[in-house]
């Protein structure tokens, strides 16, 4: 009962956090967050050029010691780190870097993404650590859930079954 009512509880504040009081919420554009895939893809590509020409030779080393602010990626590889950034978050997000980031400044907590995507983070742990992994039966003893799993490369949570796929 209780692990049940954790979990409507993250899922409200999952709807929490993509609504604003009951109106989508408005996100902070900038003229350097482009909106077609093809741009999104080509300015994701040469951050990460840039950033892994500037930690050359520090790609082993924790997040940590080579970025400054990293609060969820912690003992994660520098490399890793923007394997991360590139697969996990960008695609399963569908946006580019510019959307949580001040480009150039990936320290800067000016955004109000990136503190929302940290915790989500912190959501995904809690949904996985405390709920899924106590649930009896589940063939998979190490279920995992991401960003994927509800955002499907769109920045806004798939709440609703497209209808085609209800009446089939």
């Amino acid at each position: 009962m209780t692990s049940r009512l954790l979990l409507l509880s993250l899922l409200f504040l999952l709807f929490s956090f993509s609504t604003m009081n009951g109106q989508p919420e408005k996100t902070i554009a900038t003229v350097d967050e482009p909106s077609t895939a093809d741009a999104i893809k080509q300015l994701n590509e040469e951050k990460i050029a840039e950033l892994s020409k500037q930690i050359a030779g520090k790609e082993n080393q924790p997040a940590e010691s080579v970025f400054k602010n990293i609060k969820i990626l912690t003992g994660v590889p520098a490399g890793n780190v923007l394997k991360i950034m590139q697969f996990g978050y960008s695609r399963s997000l569908g946006t580019s870097c510019a959307h949580c980031h001040v480009l150039g400044q990936w320290d800067k907590d000016d955004k109000t993404q990136k503190r929302i995507t940290r915790d989500m983070s912190k959501m995904d742990r809690s949904i996985v650590s405390d709920l899924l992994q106590n649930i009896e039966g589940l063939e998979d003893r190490k279920p995992i859930i991401n960003c994927t799993t509800c955002h499907r490369g769109q920045l806004k949570p798939a709440l609703n079954l497209d209808a085609e796929l209800v009446t089939k």
